[in-house]
């Protein structure tokens, strides 16, 4: 008898694969009042569901929020969240207002939704501007065109360079994943016995059969790729 897939025990939902959220210190988002509003940073937070260290920002109207910290900011700065609040590290503007070439992160999808730039060390550029979009160009190299009304922070996400410094030891890993609820380390299903996988057995690592599951396939075969709505040349002729 065979044991469970992985794909099979990951819908299960059990504790090795479900995300600790009862640990996370809070959600990253921005004050809605777009009247110009300073803030004090009351704290500097390390949250498991963020690869970048939070601040916590007490702003004058009372609301309190966290945000990823920008690089060089420290307990006690000011920053300022509005429509015409300086271009200053920590600041939160709409893209309208950011001059082109300036660096940001913490950028908002739709207006009062922060979305890209977020984790450790990441950033984007302010590239071109017109009545309606604002285009950014990430580190990826994509561009991407946003509402001039969404917001973003000036800047560089802090904690850069975490992923520079070697784990050396299987050990360290482990605990890092775990602490995450991610399943480390992942054993290739090709590695795996034919009674323990349906991509396992054979003669090397390979697979041997189509990575496409049938279409009515049950649960315990249906692995491997997305079935495709048509194969070979099915396309309109013109």
């Amino acid at each position: 008898m065979g044991k469970r897939l992985i794909t099979q025990r990951r819908g299960r939902g059990t504790f090795a694969y479900k995300a600790h959220s009862h640990r996370y210190k809070g959600s990253i988002k921005n004050v809605l009042s777009k009247e110009n509003l300073k803030g004090e940073v009351i704290d500097i937070i390390k949250c498991p569901g963020h690869t970048a260290p939070l601040v916590k920002i007490n702003y004058e109207n009372g609301e309190q929020i966290l945000m990823p910290a920008p690089t060089k900011i420290k307990i006690k700065d000011e920053v300022s969240i509005g429509e015409n609040v300086p271009i200053k590290n920590g600041n939160i503007l709409p893209l309208k207002n950011i001059p082109e070439g300036t660096i940001i992160y913490n950028i908002e999808s739709k207006p009062g939704k922060p979305t890209f730039c977020r984790s450790a060390g990441s950033f984007a550029r302010v590239i071109s501007r017109s009545s309606k979009n604002v285009m950014i160009k990430f580190t990826s190299k994509k561009e991407r065109s946003f509402n001039s009304e969404c917001r973003a922070t000036i800047g560089v996400a802090a904690g850069g360079g975490k992923r520079d410094k070697p784990f050396v030891k299987a050990g360290k890993k482990w605990h890092i994943m775990h602490a995450k609820g991610k399943l480390y380390p992942r054993t290739s299903g090709v590695a795996m016995n034919a009674v323990d996988h349906p991509f396992g057995s054979g003669r090397g690592r390979h697979v041997g059969k189509s990575k496409i599951p049938p279409k009515h396939a049950p649960p315990g075969r249906n692995i491997g790729l997305l079935r495709p709505r048509k194969t070979g040349r099915g396309g309109k002729k013109g």
